[in-house]
């Protein structure tokens, strides 16, 4: 009977602990740093990316659907292929290209996705970071009331960043857009900080 009791108690708390945020915080950020490359033509390219505005503010719960939602469907979608495959280029941020693309491509197309649904892009910002290799990846970050998630092509679901296991070295800034400040955070961040 006891064994029961346990079982049904641990199955009843599933959905709470499945539904309940844990990010806990925002991603550090200091100084402004220089945008990495491609980023310029990407703002040129698709106004959004620099001069989002609007969106309605809506409960971490309600976001967290739409953010997996969209990462679910945008890594289902779009087939992993370097920029010189789909451009001829060796760096070209841009929306994938006949469902290929690599990092940045995912990213921008999950933030104009997010957009599009009207989710605030005030909340929404681009991130370098090394990934566990220690190469270099591009993520989308969602910033929520409980702390900043992140989207990203290699993982099938969104995580709080620092469950990514991901060293974050610059993100676009929330709010004005077009500039990028330094975010060392996560597991090699040390390697980077002057002593």
């Amino acid at each position: 009977m006891r064994r029961a009791i346990a079982i049904l108690g641990f199955v009843i708390t599933i959905p709470f602990f499945a539904t309940t945020s844990f990010a806990g915080s925002e991603i550090p950020a200091s100084r402004s740093i220089a945008a990495p490359a491609g980023f310029g033509s990407a703002c040129a390219k698709y106004g959004w990316v620099c001069r989002g505005k609007g969106g309605a503010d809506v409960g971490d719960h309600e976001a967290l659907r739409a953010l997996q939602q969209v990462n679910r469907y945008v890594n289902s979608t779009v087939t992993p292929t370097e920029d010189k495959a789909t451009s001829g280029q060796s760096e070209n941020w841009s929306l994938p290209i006949n469902n290929k693309g690599d990092c940045e491509d995912y990213a921008l197309l999950k933030m104009k996705t997010l957009l599009d649904i009207g989710f605030p892009a005030s909340k929404l910002a681009l991130s370098v970071v090394l990934d566990h290799n220690g190469d270099n990846h591009l993520v989308l970050l969602a910033r929520l009331k409980s702390g900043d998630y992140v989207l990203d092509n290699l993982a099938y679901t969104v995580k709080p960043w620092q469950r990514t296991g991901y060293t974050f070295l610059a993100s676009q800034n929330f709010n004005r857009k077009s500039n990028w400040q330094v975010t060392l955070a996560g597991p090699r961040a040390g390697r980077f900080v002057k002593s």
